[in-house]
């Protein structure tokens, strides 16, 4: 299928076979990954890189836009029905680049903005001091209790009443449980904020109703179109089309965050990349995309409760989403060397700090570890026990040859069960 790339460029052609090998041999549980379908990939692989489109349907800066028109349009029109969202911008490049648009649409640069803490489960955007998000505002964090590692409502209402942020943020990128949108929504009416969700990590759920849903509650609502929602590379805006806060400015808010992601933020488009989330938003429209979810959550508890029956400490005791969060001190190892075994045997995860981690966040105390990849590939609940006593075999013998070259075996034999893209051939 890649014969002009194979005569072209060699090199990165065996690299592009090299990791196809990676994804079909192993198992991938990272949380934040999944795998496409062969109708998203040729969508990406199209003419529309060519495209230049700055602006929005029927409003672009070049000419020989009328059929990129018809397609950003049907990616707009699926992902509001998709959400049931007022106002949908499906030109962000990435979930950074979705936040940073959204914080611009609705707080000045300096203004107060509360979020997750990143050591318990935020995300980089979400005010670490590295990311723009902790250079540009004021930064102000909430957390999870030590006793119960889940996030105490009546603690983050305190400090947003103290605070009084511009912008109070609902999201995570490791954090198990579902949120309180409700409750979020009326501590942000309480101090005058607005309401931003971060649905990156459970777009998907949200997209089946198998999840909380936050589009009622929230005021604007960011999301990458992968992970769970399964689609390609990159991100969306959904918001409201009045602004709650500022009914009377000459623009509304969909016209804010519009105008915050072109021109404010980004150029032209990458129509090939919304043509494949036009694409992966038809496929969630589909009544399969719902049991596909179901299988999800299903498959992220049967892992939970497999790794819990090998002794190994889940963080909040268990899940209610497609992630697990391990606690890796019982075993008296860190993530690095966690992540390291593992995937030497052809298990793919991360590492990841843990709350209130004493270790450093380049070999923390955690790993994360999530089931859209492998339910997509067709695992079960029962398999995905069996997945959880592989990684424990690894985890309690991680200097032991003979354990990874056996659990190496068995991972293939798992992967072949379960073949992606065969028909994908360089």
């Amino acid at each position: 299928m890649q014969t002009h790339l194979k005569n072209t460029d060699p090199e990165i052609a065996d690299a592009i076979r090299a990791e196809l090998a990676r994804q079909r041999d192993g198992l991938e549980l990272i949380a934040s990954e999944n795998i496409v379908s062969q109708a998203v990939l040729e969508a990406l692989g199209t003419p529309l890189t060519n495209k230049y489109s700055e602006g929005y349907p029927g409003r672009r800066y070049y000419g020989g836009n009328a059929h990129i028109d018809v397609i950003e349009t049907a990616a707009i029109e699926r992902a509001k029905k998709l959400f049931g969202a007022e106002h949908a911008n499906v030109q962000p490049h990435a979930g950074s680049s979705a936040n940073m648009e959204a914080y611009f649409a609705l707080a000045e640069l300096g203004d107060t903005i509360m979020a997750m803490d990143l050591s318990h489960g935020g995300h980089l955007t979400h005010g670490s001091s590295v990311n723009f998000s902790g250079k540009f505002y004021r930064i102000v964090s909430y957390g999870v209790r030590r006793d119960t590692e889940r996030i105490d409502m009546d603690e983050v209402r305190q400090i947003a009443l103290r605070e009084r942020p511009k912008v109070l943020v609902a999201g995570f990128t490791a954090y198990s449980r579902h949120l309180d949108f409700a409750m979020f929504r009326a501590i942000a009416e309480e101090c005058g904020a607005y309401l931003m969700v971060d649905m990156a990590h459970f777009a998907g759920l949200v997209a089946a109703r198998v999840h909380p849903d936050p589009i009622p509650y929230a005021d604007v609502v960011t999301t990458t179109t992968h992970k769970t929602l399964r689609g390609p590379r990159g991100a969306m805006i959904l918001s409201k089309i009045t602004d709650r806060l500022r009914p009377s400015d000459k623009k509304n808010l969909a016209q804010r965050i519009d105008s915050a992601v072109f021109p404010g933020m980004q150029g032209g488009p990458l129509e090939h990349c919304i043509a494949a989330k036009a694409v992966a938003f038809k496929e969630a429209l589909a009544p399969s995309f719902v049991e596909y979810q179901k299988c999800v959550l299903a498959n992220a508890r049967a892992l939970a409760d497999g790794l819990t029956a090998e002794g190994l400490r889940i963080v909040t005791g268990g899940t209610d989403n497609h992630l697990v969060l391990v606690d890796l001190t019982p075993l008296g190892i860190g993530g690095k060397t966690a992540e390291t075994v593992l995937d030497e045997v052809g298990i793919c995860t991360n590492k990841n700090m843990i709350p209130y981690d004493p270790r450093k966040p380049t070999d923390p105390s955690g790993l994360r570890i999530g089931t859209p990849a492998l339910t997509t590939r067709g695992f079960d609940e029962r398999e995905m026990r069996t997945v959880a006593s592989l990684i424990a075999r690894v985890l309690k013998s991680p200097d032991d040859a003979a354990v990874k070259h056996a659990v190496d075996g068995e991972v293939r034999e798992l992967a072949a069960l379960h073949p992606i893209y065969p028909e994908f051939e360089i």
